[in-house]
């Protein structure tokens, strides 16, 4: 098959079963019934002789004849999909449309329940999740298997555009009851106490421990942990104490038994930023959702 005989509507095809990963979520994304993707597939393996995607589990992974390929044809598509877009504006009660987000645990309950709230009048979207190694959050976004990512503060290239959503103060949990709680927390009764550090380093300070180092102290540490739910559990239980975002320990707190304290020193806040990738900065889909993210933000 010749170059110039290939139907432009199957570089459509294509980009979405790459982005969903699925034939049923593509056909879905694509309005058309999944045999007809099927065809499409097929076609595109007759004409590069390749499989382009294999069956792995539930996913379909693109061949690297397939990754080389959207490298070549992602400008091009997203420069016609842009001339189009801007003639067509984004009706969020009348399109169907999968959104892809790269949360970490912790910003996931922060972040989905309001947004999900604000997003029930309209049945049409559906809301994918996926925690993605920091490493590979660019390449994601590029490629179009994320359309957005929340996060802290990151280096990225001048591909990646960012915005601050919102800036979380740290706060330190004990248990109801706890000897510290009942006056405000002091240097001397922070200091004085054991702790939870949460990261997912096996070594290595906490943001706050900057902080404290600058002021020439240092806190005792006896547990190291992955998660904050995990770490919460722990202070209900003993009297260690945990320096944690605030916005997320008022969730945990309302749920246990546990008090929430000022810090004894001006600790630095938890920047949490949107990522997005440039080339697709003015798809009307995604600058409205974008808007939404701010708005819960806010």
């Amino acid at each position: 098959m010749a170059t110039n005989r290939l139907d432009l509507n199957l570089l459509h095809v294509f980009d979405t079963i790459y982005r969903e990963g699925s034939l049923t979520r593509a056909a879905r994304a694509l309005h058309l019934t999944q045999p007809a993707v099927s065809h499409s597939l097929s076609r595109l393996r007759e004409h590069f002789d390749d499989p382009l995607f294999t069956r792995q589990g539930n996913r379909m992974v693109p061949t690297p004849l397939a990754r080389r390929f959207l490298d070549s044809m992602r400008p091009g598509l997203t420069q016609i999909q842009t001339a189009v877009n801007q003639f067509h504006a984004f009706d969020p009660a009348r399109q169907r449309k999968t959104y892809s987000l790269g949360l970490r645990d912790v910003l996931e309950s922060t972040f989905l329940p309001s947004l999900m709230g604000r997003l029930a009048v309209y049945p049409e979207l559906e809301i994918v999740s996926q925690r993605i190694p920091r490493r590979d959050m660019e390449t994601q976004l590029a490629a179009g298997k994320l359309d957005f990512a929340v996060d802290v503060l990151l280096p990225v290239s001048q591909q990646t555009s960012h915005e601050l959503l919102r800036r979380d103060r740290l706060v330190v949990l004990a248990r109801s009851g706890h000897p510290l709680t009942d006056a405000p927390l002091t240097m001397d009764g922070y200091l004085g106490a054991r702790h939870v550090l949460v990261s997912s380093r096996s070594e290595g300070p906490g943001i706050e421990d900057f902080e404290l180092s600058r002021l020439n102290a240092r806190r005792d540490i006896r547990l190291r942990c992955q998660h904050y739910f995990a770490a919460c559990r722990v202070v209900e239980e003993t009297d260690l104490l945990l320096t944690m975002p605030e916005t997320y320990a008022r969730i945990i707190a309302e749920r246990s038994d546990l008090t929430i304290m000022a810090p004894p020193a001006d600790l630095p806040s938890l920047d949490v930023h949107l990522y997005w990738h440039t080339a697709y900065e003015r798809e009307p889909a995604l600058v409205w959702f974008r808007e939404q993210l701010r708005t819960i933000s806010q």
